[in-house]
């Protein structure tokens, strides 16, 4: 269990992707990348019947993380799945909303800018780059 769920119990054992995103996030405190961004960003995950939520806090770069179901600036919607696979790189969010498989009510700068802290899609590189690189 990570530091960030033993601060708080509700973050639970973090099992899977999403999970050790958040508590990823969590453990952070301070976030250099949203320095000047202040506002509450939910997250609602349908998985099956079940909607998982996360609230992430932000007050000048300081990051709090909990499971708090509570009103915020930004609500983003999509399945688990899909989350899943933006939180560790495969599936690019902006191209996730453009499709309309992630969704969002709210303060869109603040989408914009917390996108900031999801990693980066891979990207399958080209077999003539492969072979530049092993010449």
């Amino acid at each position: 269990m990570t530091a960030a769920a033993a601060a708080d119990p509700s973050l639970g054992s973090m099992p899977d992707a999403t999970a050790a995103f958040f508590g990823e996030l969590a453990e952070r405190g301070h976030e250099p990348l949203l320095e000047h961004t202040k506002g509450t960003l939910k997250v609602e995950l349908a998985d099956g019947r079940r909607v998982d939520r996360w609230l992430v806090e932000v007050d000048n770069g300081d990051v709090a993380v909990s499971r708090k179901n509570v009103r915020a600036d930004c609500t983003v919607r999509a399945n688990k799945e899909l989350f899943d696979g933006i939180a560790v790189g495969k599936v690019n969010a902006t191209a996730a909303v453009l499709r309309g498989a992630l969704t969002f009510d709210g303060d869109v700068e603040l989408l914009v800018r917390l996108q900031r802290l999801f990693p980066a899609p891979r990207t399958r590189r080209s077999r003539s780059t492969e072979g530049r690189r092993n010449a």
